[in-house]
């Protein structure tokens, strides 16, 4: 005998009810379906029992479930040759006349009784399985099963649990000559007094498993809209893992720790009576499911992570505690005294204190009762006052063979760590199949996208958010492109989510499509801001967002330590917020090291040139700078070399204007203030507490043309100044050297000046666009450590921001 139990989301319609018929009529073995109400009604009665209790009418309510079981009745009768559809609409017509009469007698004594509410409930089930015995009694001999005559409960609670001994003998008594196909509703049987009742939660699934123990089924089939049981909810992670097997103990923690896919109810007979247990697909009959038996999968040591919202933690300390025999039942004697349910416990060592998890709905109610249990002990001061903490949630690692892989505590506790989640509790189970955390219940679902994350896919991740996308955004956005095979090469997954100008922002949490950017942003009417991107990050659930800042913008700068402070790593071109003023400096290295976030800016001195990284790493070395000298404007470096060429200053800046070397405006370049703020990005990282205004800056040009902000107008008379600067170039070439604009850091001093060297000098080779440091510390001296590359362009800047978007990678895995 196989049992399929088939849930309301398989019979929201006739079409699915038909198909339903067709995959019962394919099996090769006899064969008992176990039928949900169609998907709604039971939502749908409740409001009727609700609307009685208020006192309200309720013959629209009445009508709408009429219509609603009558309609997909009626369609029934044009899907199958052979429907009896008036025998079907008589037997239809008259459960919906009990119900109306069940309904409208609680409506006139003012109440809905226990056992009426669990008539009323019942009617889904009744229909769905009265309209499945007429669509199979089409092509065969179908027995009708009736739950109140075998399916008894022990106990008069909302979650009974069956007396399987009992049903076993009664089915026996009235189902020995049952057909090869039969049906039955499910959800209900009858309470010791022999009154209908409910089963509860996940009812249906419950009563499967009951006749699959009273049939010897070999299968219990659960059939569903979903695939099987994933290793997460899919809902909250697209990348959630089929299970394709798993022990009962194993679905028995998932299902208790949260997974609304199966009851544990459900698990214990068929565990017991070691009946295997399959999720099935309506939807992709085909695939194969979750297979839950006495065996496991023992690839995986860790099958699934769970998580159970709406807890609280009662917390029970006190002086009276300690060695006090007892003390533990008596709580949990208060506990079961109250029907309220424990759903984890954790006991200090020292035996000072006692906390569990109840229900959020059942805390006041679990303290009011420890306050009479224990008040004595509270009026002597042996208990300090009872404590409660709601709002909180429950995330649960499930695996058989979690015990056999070390580590796996580490890496959970670790992947919360980077959830920035606090852990309040901590409980395992001692045959460690189970390891669960307490935490806020606002930030589980983060929790949960992160431990999946870290646990199964074992992929770091990048959520990427570009600001600015003219020059470099368009080509870093080119580079992520054409990268994205090699990123998936080393298992990295870079997603950018954002894209923003300065008047739309376009957002995507599965990663914009980046073939189609532009025109996909062109289409957004909204703007950027950090609350639309905290609301975003939270929606989304992203685990390691970060700001790529490729503008020059200084509002988006000054924006640095917001986003800083909302836990986005920021990577930036940008030279602006690291050149204002030192005490914004410090804040953001500040606000990094307390958010535990990556501020990167290697592209603000030497574009893709490893300028800062390699600083920073001689600093930490213990290493110290003495000297440093360097040319760190490419543009500036291509104009400087084309003077030595023949070329007048004007012609060589007009050259460089033309190949996209300078800026729109060129006097930006020549007024030589974005050096001025390189050198001193590069002091401040040495330790030297200096200002912007204390570089002494020599401009190229004079004042009055580095001072122009309308480009055209600078380059017009840019050529009036050749003849100066010509005698420049000609008493440097005098004497064999040549002019290079540099940047210097001496004694505790920033300089940026045009500077004549000679062929010994190590920047006098340097030019056509090439950028050059000398480094002198303590370690490197006399001779200086030199990094020299090219430092101008789209592509070695965007270069320089992808490494740092994927050094955010490398800070997330360190820790």
């Amino acid at each position: 005998m196989k049992i399929m139990k088939f849930g309301g989301s398989s019979l929201a319609t006739a079409a699915k009810f038909n198909h339903v018929v067709g995959l019962i009529e394919h099996q090769t073995v006899p064969v008992c379906g176990v039928f949900s109400a169609p998907q709604g009604v039971t939502n749908s009665l409740a409001d009727l029992i609700a609307m009685i209790q208020a006192q309200q009418d309720i013959t629209p309510q009445l009508d709408l479930i009429s219509q609603n079981l009558l309609t997909i009745s009626t369609d029934c009768a044009s899907l199958r040759d052979g429907f009896d559809a008036s025998h079907n609409h008589l037997q239809t017509t008259e459960l919906l006349e009990d119900l109306r009469s069940l309904a409208q007698g609680c409506l006139l004594i003012g109440h809905c009784p226990k056992v009426t509410a669990a008539q009323i409930y019942s009617t889904g089930e009744k229909f769905s399985t009265l309209l499945m015995a007429a669509l199979l009694r089409t092509k065969s001999k179908v027995t009708v099963i009736d739950p109140k005559h075998f399916l008894t409960t022990e106990d008069f609670s909302d979650e009974p649990i069956a007396d399987i001994e009992q049903s076993v003998q009664l089915f026996k008594q009235h189902y020995a000559d049952a057909e090869e196909v039969a049906v039955m509703p499910g959800f209900y049987g009858v309470n010791p007094a022999g009154d209908l009742c409910l089963l509860g939660r996940n009812g249906s699934d419950y009563s499967a498993a009951i006749l699959a123990v009273c049939t010897a089924a070999t299968v219990c089939e659960i059939w569903t809209d979903v695939d099987g049981i994933y290793s997460v909810d899919p809902r909250l992670v697209a990348q959630a893992q089929l299970i394709k097997q798993m022990s009962y103990q194993e679905a028995m923690e998932l299902s208790y720790f949260g997974a609304k896919i199966l009851h544990p109810k459900t698990i214990t007979p068929l565990s017991k009576h070691q009946i295997q247990c399959v999720i099935k697909n309506t939807l992709n009959p085909a695939h194969a499911g979750t297979l839950i038996s006495a065996k496991t999968d023992k690839e995986k040591a860790v099958k699934a992570i769970s998580n159970l919202s709406d807890v609280a933690m009662i917390n029970v300390s006190g002086p009276g505690m300690k060695g006090m025999v007892g003390m533990a039942a008596r709580v949990f004697a208060s506990m079961s005294e109250a029907n309220i349910s424990v759903i984890l416990i954790s006991q200090s060592s020292s035996e000072y204190s006692i906390s569990f998890c109840v229900p959020g709905e059942e805390a006041d109610l679990a303290v009011k009762r420890l306050n009479q249990s224990f008040k004595l002990e509270l009026k002597n001061a042996l208990l300090e006052p009872i404590q409660c903490r709601k709002d909180l949630a429950i995330i649960t690692l499930i695996g058989d063979r979690m015990h056999q892989q070390k580590g796996t505590a580490s890496r959970f506790f670790s992947a919360l760590s980077h959830a920035r989640v606090n852990i309040i509790a901590i409980a395992q189970d001692s045959s460690e199949r189970s390891i669960s955390a307490v935490v806020r219940a606002k930030r589980v679902d983060d929790a949960v996208v992160i431990c999946h994350q870290q646990l199964f896919l074992k992929k770091p991740r990048i959520d990427a958010f570009l600001i600015g996308c003219g020059t470099v955004g368009h080509e870093l956005i080119q580079q992520i492109n054409k990268q994205k095979d090699w990123l998936k090469s080393k298992e990295v997954e870079l997603n950018l989510v954002g894209i923003a100008n300065s008047r739309q922002c376009l957002l995507s949490a599965n990663g914009i499509d980046l073939d189609q950017w532009q025109a996909q942003l062109a289409r957004c009417e909204e703007g950027l801001s950090l609350d639309r991107l905290k609301q975003f990050v939270r929606s989304a659930h992203l685990t390691n967002p970060v700001i790529i800042d490729c503008t020059s913008n200084q509002e988006i700068a000054m924006n640095y330590l917001s986003y800083l402070e909302a836990n986005f790593h920021v990577v930036t071109a940008n030279k602006k917020a690291n050149t204002d003023s030192l005490t914004y400096y410090h804040q953001l290295q500040n606000m990094a090291a307390k958010r535990q976030r990556r501020f990167l800016y290697e592209t603000n001195v030497g574009a893709g040139l490893p300028v800062i990284d390699n600083l920073q790493s001689l600093l930490r070395a213990g290493d110290q700078l003495l000297q440093f000298e360097g040319i760190l404007s490419g543009s500036l470096s291509y104009i400087f070399g084309e003077i030595h060429q023949g070329l007048s200053l004007s012609e060589a800046t007009l050259k460089a204007k033309k190949l996209g070397y300078t800026e729109p405006n060129p006097a930006e370049d020549l007024n030589g203030m974005d050096v001025a703020r390189k050198v001193l990005v590069i002091a401040r990282e040495a330790g030297m507490e200096l200002e912007l205004s204390d570089v002494d800056l020599q401009a190229v040009v004079p004042a009055h043309l580095a001072a122009m902000t309308d480009g055209e107008q600078f380059m017009h008379q840019l050529p009036e100044y050749d003849a100066s600067f010509q005698k420049l170039i000609d008493d440097a070439e005098s004497k064999g050297e040549k002019l290079r604009y540099v940047a210097l850091i001496k004694d505790h001093k920033c300089a940026v000046k045009i500077q004549s060297v000679g062929p010994d000098h190590p920047l006098y080779e340097i030019e056509a666009g090439e950028n050059a440091l000398a480094i002198n510390t303590l370690y490197y001296q006399p001779k200086p450590f030199i990094i020299r590359g090219y430092g101008a362009g789209a592509e070695v800047t965007a270069a320089g921001l992808f490494g740092d978007l994927l050094r955010t990678l490398a800070w997330e895995q360190e820790h």
